[in-house]
């Protein structure tokens, strides 16, 4: 199984169109479908089921899809490592990042690194501390911004020097809102909307003997998703302070949480992976940044 064949796979999966997919890539169509068809004979897997204007993913398709990404993705990064192994001035790095306004410090880094090494290159993801550590030590990404105080034995890791703040964003016009800030008893019986990771954490260690009278309306990911349901009254939202616009004009406050739940964010990266030069002046100016 070639990387050439899954980026054609891959292009044919997004595309949901062969002739698209062939426009995409630069390649005929007779050439593209030939290409997918010795991949499912080697497979001995149906991959696509072929309408009139569309292809359509089987089973076993979203499966070879999804570990085609981690395969495409991880030789891009390969190439990428010897492509700049021995040059200072050049390279890619790829960040997974949890929610946080913090991430303002990463960017500010970015940018003064791009500064200095314009011929730099960076992808970043976004996720959970569960699923940027994964992808992490699949050596899938360089670093990650994790929530957790990353495990020694495994990450290097750098904090950030500010802390996030945890509280609520509900609609304006909840009773809540009135409060300056929000306690455990204050959210027993209501709604809430939270990350899982917030809610088996963070949340769970806040709320104590209240946490049993928590109900959980449902998880997201994403902040921005969840306070649009958090405006149309379908719950309340526990997040990082400044994350969500809760200016006037958007109908919803954020208050704080009482005791104070305060977020610590760290760099990390793993002790074992190859740190290319671009890296490491990525790592060297983080440290002197925030050191300061």
């Amino acid at each position: 199984m070639e990387i050439r064949t899954l980026r054609y796979f891959l292009a044919v999966a997004q595309e949901e169109n062969m002739t698209r997919a062939a426009t995409r890539l630069h390649l005929t169509q007779p050439t593209l479908s030939k290409a997918l068809k010795s991949l499912e004979a080697e497979l001995d897997a149906r991959l696509f089921v072929r309408h009139s204007f569309s292809i359509e993913l089987t089973d076993e398709g979203r499966l070879l899809r999804d570990r085609a990404r981690d395969l495409v993705g991880l030789a891009d990064k390969i190439e990428g490592e010897f492509r700049s192994i021995d040059n200072q001035l050049a390279g890619e790095l790829r960040l997974g990042m949890a929610e946080s306004y913090q991430i303002r410090l990463v960017a500010q880094e970015l940018r003064k690194l791009k500064e200095s090494c314009p011929g730099l290159c960076y992808h970043v993801t976004s996720g959970d501390t569960e699923q940027v550590t994964e992808r992490l030590d699949r050596g899938l990404l360089d670093f990650a911004v994790l929530c957790e105080r990353p495990d020694g034995q495994r990450y290097n890791w750098i904090e950030l020097p500010e802390r996030d703040l945890w509280g609520v964003v509900m609609r304006d016009d909840h009773p809540l809102a009135q409060h300056v800030t929000v306690t455990p008893p204050d959210l027993v019986g209501e709604p809430l909307f939270v990350s899982e990771q917030g809610w088996r954490g963070d949340i769970a260690r806040w709320a104590g003997d209240c946490f049993s009278g928590f109900r959980l309306e449902g998880t997201f990911r994403l902040s921005y998703n969840a306070s649009v349901f958090a405006r149309e009254g379908l719950g309340l939202l526990l997040t990082f302070d400044r994350l969500v616009d809760t200016s006037p004009e958007s109908g919803l406050v954020f208050r704080p949480l009482d005791p104070l739940a305060e977020v610590t964010l760290y760099l990390a990266w793993g002790k074992r992976q190859l740190m290319t030069p671009i890296a490491g002046r990525f790592v060297e100016q983080v440290r002197s940044s925030f050191e300061h």
